[in-house]
């Protein structure tokens, strides 16, 4: 099965298509600002690379954030497109598990993930991981520095963009890692209402009034998401 995977929560776009024999091919598109101009093209150089066509892909993963508004919504418009084109499977799992299971540790070792959430806070969630297997330690959330090491509890590795706030160094989500987490238990979830789905912004309030002003209609309350 050819699966696309497509990550714009932070900076760095990541774009990877493949399936269970591996990675065929993958991009990255660095600078929050070209993610849309740029992600399309990303996807076409991935099937040109591979000698497919967008009929080639069967399923789409997508990162869900927390993370940058716009990029999660430049993410979202694409994967939602190419699933109402041609009505295949949609798989999502939040950016900070994505980021966490590219960190290069032990099975059952605990991850911690962090990006920036301004303010002098972060986003920030804590993972395991085994083999076809995903434990959440600590759900996406927003937390200050202090109060995300007080709910900590044993050793940890950190990783993700703001890993340096917590003595780390910084890495990005990679969407070679979110096919992984696809059929993983506790790892990507399966969207069962696409049109209903929205991404998770990680400060919904603040985003989904700035967006609401810019385009002039109503965007769908986070309680309605589907799942």
């Amino acid at each position: 099965m050819t699966w696309l995977a497509i990550d714009t929560a932070t900076d760095r776009a990541s774009v990877a298509l493949g399936g269970p024999g591996g990675t065929m091919a993958q991009e990255t598109i660095i600078g929050a600002r070209r993610h849309a101009a740029g992600l399309l093209l990303a996807v076409e150089a991935c099937l040109e690379r591979a000698g497919m066509t967008y009929g080639h892909i069967e399923g789409i993963a997508l990162a869900d954030g927390p993370g940058s508004f716009t990029g999660l919504r430049v993410g979202a418009a694409v994967a939602k497109a190419l699933i109402r084109a041609d009505r295949i499977p949609f798989w999502v799992a939040p950016s900070l598990q994505v980021v966490a299971a590219g960190a290069a540790v032990e099975q059952g070792a605990t991850v911690v993930a962090v990006a920036n959430a301004l303010r002098g806070e972060l986003f920030a969630a804590a993972y395991r991981f085994w083999v076809g297997r995903v434990q959440t330690v600590l759900i996406p959330t927003v937390v200050t520095p202090s109060g995300l090491l007080q709910r900590l509890t044993g050793p940890f590795v950190v990783a993700g963009p703001a890993a340096p706030v917590l003595g780390g160094e910084p890495s990005w989500p990679d969407a070679v890692r979110l096919l992984e987490l696809v059929g993983a238990a506790g790892g990507a979830r399966l969207v069962a209402a696409p049109d209903r789905w929205e991404p998770e912004y990680g400060r919904p309030a603040e985003a989904q009034a700035k967006w609401e002003r810019e385009h002039g209609q109503l965007l769908a309350h986070p309680a309605s998401r589907a799942g």
